[in-house]
């Protein structure tokens, strides 16, 4: 149901990293668009020192994961397309006054769960500019954690890979999700930002 409210469960290496309410905007059988709100409550692990948990290697984790915080999202507004089976979603990031600032094409493996959204980060990432220019992201410590177990095998790094150049193809011939659509998306005025949820049950996959 459009408006519904989801959990959108960002995991890194197995270990949960982010976990914040969406809004269902749409969903048919070829995948879902949901709304993340600038400033939404949620939870995020507490790390030491201020460390980023793609940083960590898995071995120096506690084994039942990290514990969670409240926190808000602090990243600009961003509609996300899902789509059903694929190994990416790409995000409309927005700024100021709703402004379009430019694609973001998030390479992961996720599964649903009810409410849950959880979603295995693959980390080699996408930048997309408005005028639809691209560049990888993170190539350096994609590679790093290349046949480590808790990631992807070299196998599983080419097919990563794979999916990204197909969507750069994409990006290059102006077609969908990078043909202008979506860009003026404004969510309806009666959705309130959603509340801080229960916190996670689980901090590791």
């Amino acid at each position: 149901m459009t408006g519904q409210i989801l959990r959108w469960n960002f995991f890194i290496g197995g270990h949960l990293s982010t976990s914040v309410p969406v809004r269902l905007v749409e969903r048919t059988d070829e995948g879902q668009l949901v709304w993340l709100e600038t400033g939404t409550p949620m939870w995020h692990t507490e790390l030491p020192g201020g460390a980023h948990l793609r940083d960590i290697p898995p071995h120096d984790r506690p084994a039942g994961g990290y514990p969670a915080k409240a926190g808000r999202w602090p990243m600009g507004s961003a509609l996300i397309h899902q789509p059903a089976g694929a190994g990416h979603a790409v995000f409309w990031f927005f700024g100021r006054r709703q402004k379009f600032r430019g694609w973001y094409v998030n390479l992961e493996h996720r599964v649903h769960h009810g409410e849950d959204i959880d979603v295995a980060d693959h980390e080699l990432d996408i930048n997309v500019a408005p005028d639809r220019t691209w560049q990888w992201k993170d190539e350096r410590s994609f590679a790093e954690k290349t046949g480590h177990p808790a990631y992807w095998s070299a196998d599983e790094a080419a097919a990563i890979r794979a999916e990204g150049a197909r969507l750069a193809g994409l990006a290059e011939a102006g077609t969908f999700p990078f043909d202008g659509s979506w860009c003026d998306f404004r969510p309806p005025k009666h959705w309130t930002t959603p509340p801080l949820a229960a916190a996670p049950a689980r901090t590791v996959l």
